[in-house]
């Protein structure tokens, strides 16, 4: 399984790219895999503010629904409207089109918190 090198996980299988202080935020190739296909995506109002490990979002497929956690904290700025048209991108594309949502980073500090690549592939081995 490919586990991009520049994002920062956390334990429930969100990512996050960090640019200054927005935070990119989306579900792993692991966890897409877990949900098999997605049939739905109910994202956050921007302007929420969450803390670490608020229920952000939900990612429902033919399996299951499933919470998805904010990884770090900050104010929702933007959520990706691509992703509510065609849920499968979280599927075809967890890391590139299937993001969910950004953040601004109330305390960069918080990413240094999370997994890099090789402490969550230990996770998932």
């Amino acid at each position: 399984m490919n586990i991009p090198t520049d994002l920062r996980y956390n334990s429930t299988h969100e990512w996050v790219r960090l640019d200054g202080d927005i935070a990119t935020v989306g579900i792993s190739d692991h966890a897409q895999e877990e949900l098999t296909d997605v049939v739905f995506v109910e994202l956050p109002v921007i302007g929420r503010w969450v803390d670490i490990g608020d229920p952000t979002a939900v990612v429902e497929s033919v399996k299951a629904a499933s919470d998805i956690y904010a990884p770090i904290g900050g104010e929702i700025v933007e959520v990706n409207p691509e992703v509510e048209a065609d849920p499968s991108l979280v599927n075809t594309d967890p890391y590139g089109k299937g993001w969910l949502f950004q953040l601004r980073v109330k305390d960069t500090a918080e990413v240094a918190g999370l997994m890099d690549s090789a402490g969550y592939q230990a996770q998932i081995s």
